[in-house]
């Protein structure tokens, strides 16, 4: 059961819909599979225009200015840059993802990321954090079927073809824990995690259905039909009955008969099915919380200056809100690596995920508001951060800086600046420290004198 519900988020946001469903039978058995392979899929775009925003540059574990580097190695050792967007894109598809911390044989951590299709938690009677056992079930590219169960104090292992599993492994968890973090889309206190497809899907289902009427309809009736009476009907030898016209070819339609009479069905207004869609797409982009111009319900085009900002203030505090549910999971993850290499960040509760800024500014308005807070006294690094450079970069311009600042020294040392000259005469000098200053200042001191 749960199982086939992840399957169905994942159906969705791939384009891959339910079959739509028609208020009569009649209709459905005629039409009901001819638009059955299309799909406009919105659901998608809903997930992706989070995930594209979402983006970690590294960690804070420590007061170390610039992130921390053992953390950033173990996370570009692991190759989540990408990895960690596919964790976020499944988690908001599912409402769930998973990471697993180990060992390789070399004792650094290995970090996976998994898919709530494969895994399985299990929390401690009471708790909403501490897990009693997971587990992971796949089966690999030759149909062999795999299980690993984690305990906090022992890991099994098996295998076996079409559910005959043979003997499971046994091996201690050095860890005293389980190594399986959820990261959780957003969740209600009781329930499961939730999908962000989970409110849009009946939407989509309306839309798909009320666009294939359209098509229908543009397929049948979408241009004037013509019709006569008091035609007779010939028949074929087989008592088929001749067409007499080609109505969708011949410009001229005439008969002997002076009975017959000729006439014209009005063309289908496919209007109402356009306004209908666009009513439903609205409500879509209000419950996603999704720009309408991603939708391009304002034509296609854009907001620019402030506008975005505004019409895309929804958005960016959704991504922000799924920055704090799954930055939680990141440092926990974190710190259960750190645990691998039994370091003492393994008790850095106060560690923070460095993200990059989801808002799309233009560079104009972003220099600026960067310069301003340079004048209340914003450290050049962390200006540097919210410039959107990357610690690894950030590190780099430091030692640029130290370089250039030793090759300005050691140019002023091979090509020093004239000396200016100086008088050497005494009573020049103590005459001309005595000579009034010029201008009103001077005058002001006459006066006074």
């Amino acid at each position: 059961m749960r199982r086939s519900g992840l399957l169905r988020y994942s159906g969705y946001y791939d384009g891959r819909h339910q079959r739509m469903a028609f208020a009569q039978a009649k209709y459905q058995s005629e039409f009901g599979r001819l638009f059955d392979s299309w799909a406009d899929n919105f659901c998608g775009l809903i997930v992706d225009s989070v995930n594209e925003r979402m983006f970690i540059d590294g960690f804070q574990m420590t007061d170390e200015p610039g992130g921390d580097k053992a953390a950033r190695d173990i996370w570009q050792r692991n190759h989540l840059d990408a990895e960690s967007n596919a964790a976020h894109l499944d988690a908001m598809v599912h409402g769930v993802s998973y990471a697993v911390v180990w060992a390789d044989s070399d004792g650094q951590p290995v970090i996976t990321v998994e898919s709530a299709e494969n895994v399985v938690v299990q929390y401690k009677p009471g708790s909403r954090w501490e897990i009693e056992a997971a587990a992971k079930f796949y089966t690999d590219d030759w149909g062999r079927e795999h299980v690993t169960l984690w305990l906090a104090d022992a890991v099994y292992t098996g295998s076996g073809l079409t559910g005959a599993w043979g003997q499971y492994k046994k091996a201690a968890n050095p860890l005293k824990e389980v190594p399986v973090i959820p990261i959780q889309n957003r969740a209600r206190l009781t329930g499961p995690p939730i999908s962000d497809l989970a409110l849009v899907i009946p939407l989509a289902d309306a839309i798909n259905k009320t666009v294939a009427d359209a098509l229908i309809a543009s397929e049948f009736a979408a241009w004037p039909q013509r019709y006569v009476t008091g035609l007779e009907i010939q028949e074929d030898e087989q008592g088929r009955p001749i067409e007499p016209y080609k109505v969708a070819v011949d410009k001229l339609l005439q008969a002997e008969n002076p009975d017959v009479k000729f006439g014209q069905f009005e063309a289908a207004d496919l209007k109402n099915y356009v306004n209908l869609v666009n009513m439903l797409v609205q409500h879509m982009a209000s419950i996603s919380r999704i720009p309408f111009h991603y939708f391009l319900l304002n034509g296609g085009t854009a907001p620019s200056g402030e506008s975005i900002t505004s019409a895309e203030a929804g958005l960016i505090a959704k991504t922000r809100e799924r920055m704090l549910h799954f930055g939680e999971a990141w440092e926990r993850v974190m710190r259960l690596a750190f645990k691998v290499l039994k370091d003492p960040r393994a008790d850095a509760h106060g560690a923070e995920v460095i993200w990059r800024d989801p808002e799309n500014r233009t560079e104009a308005q972003h220099m600026d508001a960067l310069l301003k807070l340079q004048l209340i006294g914003v450290p050049r690094d962390q200006l540097l951060s919210d410039a959107g450079y990357t610690p690894q970069q950030i590190e780099r311009f430091r030692t640029m800086r130290e370089q250039d600042a030793k090759d300005a020294m050691e140019l002023a040392e091979k090509f020093p600046a004239p000396m200016q000259e100086q008088n050497q005469d005494p009573k020049a000098n103590e005459d001309k420290a005595r000579k009034p200053p010029q201008g009103n200042s001077g005058n002001a001191a006459r006066k006074a004198a």
